[in-house]
């Protein structure tokens, strides 16, 4: 997956929290779990990208499955995804499967969530609940800083309600080289984690590819839970309250949403109208392989029928006189012949 982000959308289930006694931070308990529902968009292309779009559709859970006492967490994890894109291509598949995380190094130990790509990566979705604002932490391979420990989080549902959250935000850039093509991305990480657990709660992730001569996309990725195994701590609409952050910023998802709408609709019929004039822009399935050939490049250059630094061949061209028969004697003469040369007859 591109990133991950989480916005809790369903009932606050309680369950008892347990805090180990190795760290001062909240101890992953077996039984643990969350279901979320993440969305991505690609949209905004650029030259060979005018009028692409394509999206993924993610219903996703994970479970803590069992706690050892070095502090290694056992968990599972299920998705179901769905894909699209505006030229007609579609897929769906399910993932699931086992792995390992650590409690105390945040790491995945054995095995990731599906996580492909990285090299020994942080894991995503639970961090230490116990850092102060200015710290830094990570999330698979991008630096987190926390922002604040104490920011109102709307969980964005018609079931919920603001919800205390620690608040955490990352930048980072990499070089991108894959079906898509080789572009510079960078992004922005906005995360928002459950302050008595450490359990995510949200993010925003938005990327930029661009590859210096016209070509180039842009990403989302949201992710939001639907149902937690722990209580949340209630939280307040108020923007006023210390450490808060003004409540319009918790209003970015969904005006993302509603921004990416309008320019799929724009870019539709911009797309539809330029379609008798333009190549087929590239196909991409959701497992990041092509599924056309490339328009064809500039012809090949002509035949040389006649090596280069070689003398041309000398053309003989051989005259060829016609024959008729010879009227007294029968033999074939030239025509040019005044006389038969067997029988010496006048040939006229």
């Amino acid at each position: 997956m591109i990133g991950r982000g989480l916005l809790f959308s369903g009932l606050l289930l309680l369950a008892a929290l347990s805090v180990g006694g190795a760290s001062a931070h909240y101890s992953p308990a077996a039984g643990n779990q969350f279901s979320y529902n993440e969305a991505v968009a690609l949209v905004g292309g650029t030259g060979n990208y005018s009028g692409y779009t394509e999206s993924t559709a993610i219903n996703g859970s994970l479970h803590v499955t069992a706690v050892l006492p070095n502090g290694t967490e056992s968990a599972s994890y299920y998705n179901a995804n769905s894909y699209e894109n505006n030229q007609g291509g579609q897929q769906s598949w399910t993932s699931s499967g086992r792995f390992t995380f650590s409690a105390n190094t945040f790491l995945y130990v054995q095995g990731t969530d599906n996580q492909t790509g990285y090299v020994n990566p942080y894991v995503w979705f639970f961090m230490s609940d116990d850092l102060p604002a200015g710290t830094s932490f990570y999330m698979l391979n991008t630096g987190m800083t926390v922002v604040t420990t104490s920011f109102n989080f709307d969980l964005g549902t018609s079931a919920g309600s603001y919800v205390k959250a620690i608040f955490a935000e990352g930048n980072g850039s990499y070089q991108r080289n894959d079906a898509y093509g080789v572009f510079s991305a960078t992004y922005n990480w906005k995360a928002y984690f459950d302050p008595s657990t450490g359990y995510i709660l949200g993010y925003v992730y938005t990327e930029q590819d661009s590859d210096g001569v016209g070509d180039g996309f842009s990403i989302t990725d949201s992710l939001s839970v639907t149902a937690t195994s722990y209580a949340l701590t209630p939280g307040s609409s108020s923007s006023t309250s210390s450490g808060t952050v003004s409540t319009t910023s918790d209003l970015w998802p969904i005006l993302i949403v509603l921004v990416v709408v309008v320019v799929i609709i724009v870019i539709v019929v911009v797309a539809v109208s330029r379609s008798r004039r333009r190549h087929p822009l590239p196909k991409h399935s959701a497992t990041g392989r092509m599924t056309f050939a490339p328009p064809p490049g500039p012809p090949p250059p002509g035949i040389q029928l006649t090596p280069s630094g070689q003398p041309a061949v000398q053309q003989s061209i051989i005259k060829e006189t016609v024959k008729v028969n010879c009227r007294y004697c029968g033999g074939l003469i030239d025509t040019t012949a005044e006389k038969c040369p067997f029988c010496g007859a006048a040939r006229t």
